[in-house]
C-alpha cells in the first residue's frame, strides 16, 4: 500500500515561527538522512489521522514536497503533553539499496484455541506489540504473525520462534536477541490462588 503525504519546504524557523504554524493548521518537521537536513511543514490533520494507522508507522511513505517525491519513514513525533495536537515530526530518507531499522507490528493468532486458554485456564500476555527489525525497503512486511495456537500454561514464544520473511531479520534487543521473549502464558494470580486453596483443603 502506498502512503502519500503533503509537504512544503518551511523557511521561518524558531519557536515564534512553530507556533504561529501550529495556529495555522500545519505541522513543523523534519527530514534528514543521506543529505541535508530540511525543515518542512505538513498539514496537521492530515498527518494526525494518518498516525492512527500502524501501517504508517511501518511502511516506507512517499513525501511530495514541493513537487519533488522522496521515500521517506517516520522516526519519531511529539504529542502536546493533554491536547490532541502533533507538536512536530521527523522523516528519515530512505535508500533502496540500503538496509533500514524499522518496527513492525504483531499480529497474534489462534489464542482462544490454545490448549493452555481452553482447559488449562491460562491467559496469554503480549510481551511485545511490535518488533524491530533490518531488511530493505523493499522486503518491509506489513505485520508478523505469531501462532499462539499450540501454547501451554508456563510457556513463552520468543523472538527466535518467529517465523520471518524472507529477507527480514530480527534487530537488536539486547545481548540475546532470539531469547527476547513475545508472549507467556500463566495462570491468573487468583485461579493459581484458588487452586492452592483447595490442594490444601483436600
Amino acid at each position: 500500500m502506498k502512503i502519500e503525504i503533503n509537504a512544503s519546504l518551511r523557511n521561518a524557523q524558531g519557536t515564534g515561527a512553530s507556533r504561529r504554524l501550529r495556529k495555522a493548521g500545519r505541522l513543523p518537521g523534519v527530514v534528514y538522512g543521506s543529505g541535508p537536513a530540511v525543515a518542512i511543514d505538513l498539514d496537521h490533520n492530515e498527518i494526525y489521522y494518518k498516525l492512527r494507522s500502524e501501517a504508517f508507522h511501518a511502511s516506507v511513505l512517499t513525501l511530495k514536497l514541493d513537487g519533488k517525491d522522496e521515500s521517506v519513514q517516520l522516526r519519531s513525533f511529539v504529542m502536546h503533553p493533554f491536547r490532541q495536537q502533533v507538536q512536530h515530526i521527523d522523516f528519515q530518507r530512505v535508500v533502496a539499496s540500503h538496509k533500514l531499522h524499522i518496527k513492525v507490528p504483531l499480529h497474534f493468532i489462534n489464542e482462544d484455541v490454545a490448549p493452555g486458554v481452553k482447559t488449562g485456564g491460562g491467559k496469554i500476555s503480549h510481551v511485545m506489540t511490535d518488533l524491530d527489525i533490518s531488511c530493505l525497503p523493499t522486503d518491509i512486511p506489513a505485520f508478523i504473525e505469531v501462532d499462539l495456537g499450540q501454547m501451554q500454561v508456563g510457556q513463552s514464544i520468543h523472538v527466535g520462534d518467529l517465523k520471518l520473511p524472507a529477507g527480514v531479520e530480527a534487530a537488536s534487543h539486547g545481548t540475546h536477541t532470539a531469547e527476547a521473549v513475545v508472549a507467556v502464558m500463566q495462570v491468573p494470580r487468583g485461579a493459581a490462588a484458588a487452586e492452592g486453596e483447595t490442594a490444601a483443603a483436600e
